[in-house]
């Protein structure tokens, strides 16, 4: 069985799920505590499997596989039906250059050990680091929700059909919503965030969810 350490809060992780359960496939979910005990992913047998010390982890036989998006296009690949990319070749383009308008230029400044370093070796107060946060989302939103306009799709980001795309947005608006950021000049993103949470992939893979949550 495929084996998926992650952490419940973590976005990445949360992409990851979602595959997992639009593929239906069975995985085991194995939680590192990003915080607990000083943070379980700075372990000496965790770093073992994943020098990095991040997450999410698959670990498929013998495969050993880090970063989300390359999970993902893995799993897509492995269980190919129903796909995550499209056939087309310009949409397929699309869709991983939506993906990675949020995996590289929304998600690192915003997630944990940035968050952590700003408060903790910078000194950045929490007001600042509120400020901080928020202002990455709405700069990184506001030209997601400009090619959403463009896509003309209001239940999925492209073509009003599941892929790789809603699995990077829903995580991501969950995250900006837990740091209450203002989304209401993003009616796309919502409509779309809305749509795709009464999902039952979706919804199983939703941090509050999950077995470690609130541990």
């Amino acid at each position: 069985m495929i084996k998926l350490f992650g952490y419940w809060r973590s976005t990445a992780a949360y992409r990851v799920r979602i595959a997992l359960n639009f593929k239906q496939v069975s995985y085991e979910n194995l939680s590192i505590h990003l915080v607990k005990d000083g943070g379980q992913q700075h372990t000496p047998e965790y770093r073992e499997l994943n020098p990095q010390g991040l997450v999410p982890l698959l670990i498929d036989n013998d495969l050993k596989l880090s970063q989300s998006s390359a999970i993902i296009e893995y799993i897509d690949e492995k269980y190919s039906d129903p796909p995550l990319l499209d056939v087309d070749l310009t949409l397929r383009a699309r869709i991983r250059s939506f993906c990675q308008t949020i995996a590289c230029d929304i998600h690192p400044l915003n997630n944990l050990r940035i968050l952590k370093y700003l408060a903790g070796d910078l000194n950045v107060s929490d007001e600042s680091k509120t400020t901080w946060y928020a202002h990455w989302i709405i700069e990184g939103f506001t030209a997601i929700e400009r090619q959403l306009e463009q896509n003309q799709s209001t239940e999925f980001c492209f073509a009003n059909k599941m892929t790789m795309a809603d699995l990077f947005l829903i995580p991501q608006v969950y995250n900006a919503s837990r740091f209450n950021v203002d989304l209401e000049k993003f009616p796309r993103i919502r409509s779309i965030n809305d749509h795709c949470c009464q999902l039952s992939y979706f919804a199983d893979a939703a941090p509050e969810n999950q077995p470690d949550a609130n541990q």
